[in-house]
Order: C-alpha cells, then structure tokens, then sequence
C-alpha cells in the first residue's frame, strides 16, 4: 500500500490533505492508503529536477468561454498512456502496457485504483465504453474514430483477467498509443456505475424517460452523451480519473474544480497528488484575457494571451507578486496562410491548385520584415514545417520557398497566363477580375492582421491585392468547409516537434477543419460519405504515404514516410509559412513551484502545460 513509499520520517497523518479533513473525520471517505492504488504511480521529482511540495491552496486562471473549460482535461493529463517532457511514452492511468507487433495491445490496471467518487476502476469500465458506446448505432451512428480502425477494421476486446484488458486487430495500428496520449485523449474507459443509469440497455424505461424529463434531453442518447462527457467535463456528477474535478453546473461564469481524493499519483514523500487544492476558472471575453491577467487576476496564464501583451505583461511583475515566463510554441508556423484548394470560385480554385501559384504567392512574402516588425526579430523565418526540436527537420524543408524573391514570384505567376495588369498595376484574371484575394481570419490575434498588413505591401509587388476579412471562429470554419474562403490566416501544423512515431495526418486532408482542403478532409474523416476525394496528384500521393504510415511496423520505415511527407508538403507550399519557435507568454503567481522556466508550448503534443504535470505544481511563500 501508499506506506511502502513513505520515507521513516514521515507519518501516515502528515500525508493526508488539510482540503479532506473534514470528510475524513465524517469517515466520509476513507484514509489514503485505501484511497490510492495498491502500485500508485510515484513520481520522483527531485529525479526531474523538481521540489517535492506541500498540499493546499487555490489557483486561478481564465477562459475565454464556458466551453474552455475543457482546458482542464487538456492541463490536468492524465492518460492511460501518456508523454514525459521529452515526449517519450509511459504508462499513466495502466500500471503497464505490452505491445505486439502494433497489433495486439494488452493493458494491465493499476490494483485498487478508484474513480473520483470511490467506484473501482475495472475492465468492466473498459468493456462498457467499447461494447454499449463505441459499438452501439444510437449513440455513435456507426462511427469509430480512426485510430480504432487499422486497415478499416475495428479491434477485437478481450477481458484476460480482472486486472487486464486486450484490443486486438489483424493489421498494425501505430497510431493507437499516441492517439490515447493526445491532448484530446481517444476514449477507452467510462465509469460504467455510474452512466448505465442513463442507458437505455441498463435502465428501466420507465425511469430513463424521468431522467430525460429531468434533465431536459429529447433522446436517451443525448442524455447519455451529455452525462458522459469526459473532455468537456460539464457533468459535475460524472466520476473522473483526473487529478481535479468539476463542482460547477453549467451555466456558470466560475467554475470550481477540486481535488480528486483518489487521484493516482504521488510524490516520493508518499504524498498524493495534485498539491494544489482548488483551481478556479473564471469565464471572461477573450477580447480582455490579457487585461485582466495583467491586473493580478490569474495565477497560471497562457490562454488567450500573445507575445504582442508581452511588455504588459512583463509591467504587471512590479505591480502583483507574478513572474513571466517565456516558452517555445510548437507550431510549424506562427502565422500560416492556407489557400483553400477547395474553394468554391472555380477561377480561384483553379489557380490555388496550380503549385506555380503557391510558391509565387510564397516567394513574394518579405519574412525578415515579419520577424523584425511583429516579433522583434526573435522568430525563425520558414516554411510550415517540424522545428529544429525535432528528429525529423531537415533545413532544407525549413528554406522550401521562402527567401523573398519578387523577381521570381512574378515570373512564375507569368508562367502560368497572368500576365496582362490593369490600370491599378493588379493582374488580370482569366475571367476578367483583377486579382484579389480575401484573406480570412477569426480575428483572435492582432499578430494576424499585423502581419497581413505587410503581406498586403508584399503582394502589391507581384499584382496581387489582398484584403482583410476577420469573423468568429464557429463563422470562419464554417464558410471555410462551405467553400467560400479563398484563403484563411491560420497556424501552421500543431505538433513542429514530431517524432516519427507520431501519426503524420496533419500533413494530409484527413479532418474537416484543416482549412488547405476541408472538403477532403471531411471526405477522409467520414469513410467518404461527405465531402470530396482529392483528385490533385500531391495530395493523393500524400495521402497513400499516410496509409502506408498507418500500416507500418518499424520506425525507420515511418522516418523515411515523414521525410517524404514533410518533402511534398513543404515543396508543393500547401500551407504559406512565416515564421516559427516564436515566443508564447506564460504568467504565474511568483508563489507557483515546479513550473518551468524554459519549454514548449503547443495543444500537441505537449497539451500546453500538460507534460509538465500541473499536479506537480505547489504553491510556497512570495
């Protein structure tokens, strides 16, 4: 049990939190040795260079809308498996993982381990969400996400033992372990105690109709899923495995999450985690996040705020006991213009496919006046593509297409019939329109029309004129799968620091908000029953090497694919990089321990601060 970890200096009653006292001597829950895991996971943080902390204390920070709070799960990571700091693979949640060939994945659980209301955690749990949620017609109308699929075909679940669960397929599904450590984790395990409640093969109908009544659902199935909801933990009722809890219902402009008292994991002092009592979440617009995390409002800040808040950031230090830290974001480009290849104006849509257009737009685009002007130089100029972090950077995937280059730009928008300009010196369509691109953004970040701005002198150059058009981010994305943006300002690929053990979709039309080719993204995300099958030779010849990843078995192989991806992506300038390895803004209480001072900052792989364990964080003295 938890004793066998403790130090001789160090007694039973010192480990239990002052936050549960008063539940412990109502004996409503019971002490800590038979609240963790018989094999807790103990972390050994002054291995890692950290300090072992003291329990207690609450910690704010801001979201920009209710549904942020989905920020929690992404923080808090736990996973079955999950990534260290240097984005190597462990077991979390699982005591162990055996792997065979990519193709059978055997999990043993932790003995003893419990959900955040007391429920044993067991292969039941396992068996509920695969058989009565992932294979039930109702709740997900037949769709299995793709990482449950290897060669189209669905696993095979076995319960071994009652400590060990099994899912089988016939072909390599190298995709399966990333996808369960993503920062929005595949789903394999529900409280079954808890949700059969609200299913319709577990409940009697009679009382599953009062439950819909009650909580204003139309069809079981929404109940089901709304009481389900684990990456959006609206649910305050729904037993968790993360280190903190939701105690807020919706709607709610705080939300409160407290302290699991079953949580997993535990110091070398035999101390459990998560140090810190409460997190709070205080709703706010995002249009103000920074205001107010500048006036002393936030004790751990990263959303919504940018590097262009840095000096005012950096000023709140002399006002409010906070520091600022300064971390690497993860993006293969800050600042991307993505062509919608699959735009619905067939002028257009005819010259963003044609690769000539792509590179000249490219060439033309002066990254060095960028960097200095936007973010005083401290950025790297490149193309979208994996940062030097990275196994897989080559620097000739980083300099595709992007020295600034007018002469050339021209020549090749020349090259393909644009040749004749009207009196405004702008070239003439061969519909008869002048040239003019509309570039779109959700109008988030000023950096964004900071640099469109310049763009708009650079693209002057080579007859082409660009205006801006800024909207809500549910607007943009969906104008953008209806075809009626001919061009977006976006970031580039989420994870520049990819392995190649790490799925290389983002480089392929592969989900519907990939705003290069939404339609073919959607086309690939819905096995074919919406959107389009691409038909540009680069994008199939894309999407045949991602096949080839996903039935690969060795690592050199899945090297060499994402050497050949990165090659076609960055050569064919599907994605129009700026700049990358910019500067993201990190604000914390000075009282905050074990944040580090220097990392990376990115939703993947590194689920912002999530690598880095926030149940490790402790608050100590100013």
């Amino acid at each position: 049990m938890a004793s066998a970890f403790l130090p001789s200096t160090v007694h039973a009653g010192d480990l239990e939190p002052e936050f549960l006292q008063p539940q412990l001597k109502a004996r409503a829950l019971p002490a800590l040795a038979d609240r963790l895991p018989k094999s807790p996971r103990v972390l050994n943080l002054a291995a890692m260079g950290r300090q072992p902390g003291q329990y207690g204390g609450t910690l704010r920070t801001i979201i920009g809308s209710q549904k942020d709070i989905r920020m929690m799960t992404i923080y808090g990571y736990a996973r079955l498996v999950g990534y260290d700091e240097k984005l190597n693979l462990h077991p979390d949640i699982l005591e162990s993982f055996d792997v065979a060939d990519d193709r059978v994945f055997t999990f043993k659980l932790r003995e003893g381990h419990k959900w955040s209301d007391g429920s044993l955690l067991t292969p039941e749990d396992f068996r509920y969400c695969w058989e009565d949620v992932w294979l039930n017609d109702e709740l997900s109308q037949g769709d299995l996400a793709p990482a449950l699929l290897a060669d189209g075909k669905p696993p095979r679940f076995e319960i071994v033992d009652p400590s060990t669960v099994r899912y089988s397929w016939d072909a390599p599904n190298p995709d399966f372990l990333p996808k369960l450590a993503a920062a929005s984790p595949l789903s394999l395990v529900l409280p079954s105690a808890y949700l059969k409640q609200f299913h319709k093969k577990y409940q009697d109908p009679f009382r599953l109709a009062g439950l819909m009544k009650e909580n204003r659902a139309r069809k079981w199935t929404l109940l089901h899923i709304r009481m389900s909801r684990q990456y959006r933990p609206e649910n305050p009722d729904l037993p968790t495995l993360d280190p903190w809890q939701n105690r807020t219902k919706p709607p709610a402009e705080q939300f409160v999450f407290e302290r699991n008292p079953f949580f997993h994991r535990i110091d070398e002092n035999g101390r459990q985690l998560p140090y810190v009592d409460r997190i709070v979440m205080n709703v706010s617009s995002s249009a103000i996040i920074s205001a107010k995390t500048g006036a002393g409002e936030s004790d751990l800040q990263g959303m919504g705020i940018d590097f262009t808040d840095y000096a005012f950031l950096k000023d709140a230090e002399k006002r409010y006991p906070v520091k600022m830290h300064l971390w690497k974001r993860t993006q293969g480009s800050r600042l991307a213009l993505l062509p919608n290849l699959n735009c619905s104006d067939q002028v257009w849509r005819g010259l963003l496919r044609d690769v000539r257009v792509r590179r000249a737009l490219s060439l033309a685009v002066d990254r060095r006046e960028i960097n200095l002007a936007v973010f005083y130089g401290l950025a790297q100029e490149s193309a979208d593509t994996v940062l030097p972090e990275s196994p897989l950077y080559r620097p000739e995937f980083a300099k595709a297409w992007v020295a600034h280059d007018p002469d050339q730009a021209n020549a090749l928008l020349d090259e393909v019939g644009l040749k004749a300009r009207d009196n405004d010196g702008l070239r003439i369509l061969p519909d008869g329109r002048p040239a003019q691109i509309i570039v779109e953004t959700a109008g988030e970040s000023t950096l964004e029309t900071d640099a469109l701005e310049l763009i708009t002198d650079h693209w002057r150059q080579i007859g082409i004129a660009l205006f801006i058009r800024t909207s809500q981010r549910d607007i943009f994305r969906s104008r953008a799968l209806g075809g009626q943006i001919m061009m977006s300002m976006w970031s580039g690929i989420d994870n520049g620091v990819a392995t190649a053990d790490m799925n290389p979709y983002q480089l392929a039309p592969t989900v519907d908000d990939q705003l290069q080719w939404p339609l073919w993204g959607a086309h690939y995300l819905s096995h074919g029953t919406v959107g389009e099958a691409p038909d540009l030779p680069p994008v199939v010849e894309l999407m045949a090497l991602l096949k080839r990843w996903n039935a690969s078995t060795a690592a050199a192989e899945r090297a060499e694919i994402w050497n050949s991806m990165l090659s076609i992506y960055t050569d064919q300038v599907f994605s129009i990089g700026t700049v990358n390895g910019t500067h993201q803004p990190v604000l914390a209480s000075s009282r905050l321990r074990n944040l580090p001072d220097k990392a990376l900052y990115g939703y993947d792989p590194t689920a912002y601060f999530g690598v880095y364990m926030p149940d490790t964080f402790w608050l100590g003295e100013s």
